[in-house]
């Protein structure tokens, strides 16, 4: 689901980031209403938690890959606005340090799982969840819900979005500039993974998530519930929720070496050089019912693919022999990043407020 660079044209990528930062805009303006030093905090360790989910690559039919988002959690505790923020964050870093995404597409990429994804889950659960006590066992049912139809959602946008490219940019030949697979091939290849495998991991992670915190620290789920005296007397407060939160993404982290146990690349995602190998040629036309790729890349996507060059390409980094270990280490390193990104804007937070009250 994460657009590579060269997949969309520039026409689509200026559209896309021109509604992601819209969004971006409306979301932090949104946050200031609330105690923004309180809010970085959470919004920092979600971006960890979706950062190192979205690590887990999952086998899917065909023999792709997949993975869930971590946005369906982060809209339940922080609602729309704060998830948008943190799965943005999340997404920048895995484009600009390891190449999981394109530059020119992360307007692309934010806009379909961290706005799309978050409107939608939140908007699901709180549909389904309508007035039901904060323990209640309608509310895991609900997250679980609201994660499947958030997963599909932002998946089905990155489909439809790969898939108008051969229509609207070609050559006089007709021959495809950027994505070469029209909307009959490039929805059916990317929703059944979704459908069947990754909405579902997303939906059982948001589900257990939800049980967790009500035992846990329910007050993180009495913001957005729309219960005004839970959401009242909850606030923001949470330094103990924090501990359990980034102690659940330590966890995670120590499991990351299994997310690529999965081989294969996601749909959509492979190099220009994949299309001058008769295997890569093979596999790809597999997962596209059985319709072989363009003899050569698209030119448009050989001129673009190339603009960034990632650090740490693939997480796997240089001067690390070991995948497995290169692979902690990088998600080690993006949950790092995360967290002192929020502690460097949380000290200027306090500061531009000091200043302001002096």
């Amino acid at each position: 689901m994460h657009i590579p660079d060269g997949y969309l044209s520039p026409s689509t990528c200026a559209v896309l980031y021109g509604a992601a930062i819209a969004a971006w805009y409306a979301c932090l303006k949104r946050l200031k209403r609330v105690l923004l030093t309180r809010v970085v905090p959470l919004i920092s360790v979600f971006a960890a938690f979706a950062f190192v989910v979205m690590m887990f690559n999952l086998p899917l039919p065909g023999g792709t890959t997949g993975h869930a988002i971590g946005v369906t959690i982060a809209a339940i505790v922080l609602g729309p606005a704060g998830a948008v923020v943190s799965i943005s964050l999340a997404l920048a870093l895995q484009a600009l340090l390891f190449g999981d995404g394109g530059i020119t597409t992360l307007g692309a990429n934010c806009f379909n799982m961290a706005v799309i994804g978050s409107l939608v889950a939140y908007a699901c659960y709180r549909a389904l969840s309508a007035q039901a006590l904060i323990d209640s066992r309608r509310r895991v049912i609900a997250a679980g819900i609201a994660g499947y139809l958030a997963a599909n959602a932002s998946a089905l946008a990155a489909a439809i979005e790969l898939g108008i490219q051969p229509a609207l940019f070609h050559d006089a030949a007709g021959t495809p500039l950027y994505a070469p697979y029209p909307l009959k091939i490039a929805i059916p290849a990317i929703m059944l993974g979704h459908l069947t495998f990754a909405g579902i991991a997303e939906a059982v992670i948001s589900a257990g998530l939800v049980a967790y915190l009500q035992a846990a620290d329910p007050a993180l789920l009495a913001r957005t519930s729309g219960l005004r005296e839970a959401a009242v007397a909850s606030g923001l407060r949470a330094p103990a929720s924090l501990r359990r939160l980034w102690a659940t993404v330590a966890v995670l982290l120590i499991l990351t070496p299994l997310g690529i146990l999965a081989t294969g690349k996601a749909w959509g995602e492979w190099a220009p050089s994949a299309f001058s190998r008769p295997e890569a040629r093979a596999q790809i036309a597999a997962t596209s019912n059985n319709v072989p790729p363009p003899a050569a890349p698209p030119t448009g996507m050989q001129r673009l693919a190339t603009l960034w060059t990632s650090p740490f390409p693939a997480y796997a980094p240089a001067f690390v022999r070991s995948p497995a270990l290169g692979y902690l280490l990088s998600a080690m390193f993006g949950a790092g990043v995360c967290l002192l990104i929020a502690l460097l804007a949380q000290a200027g937070l306090r500061r531009s407020h000091s200043e302001q009250a002096s």
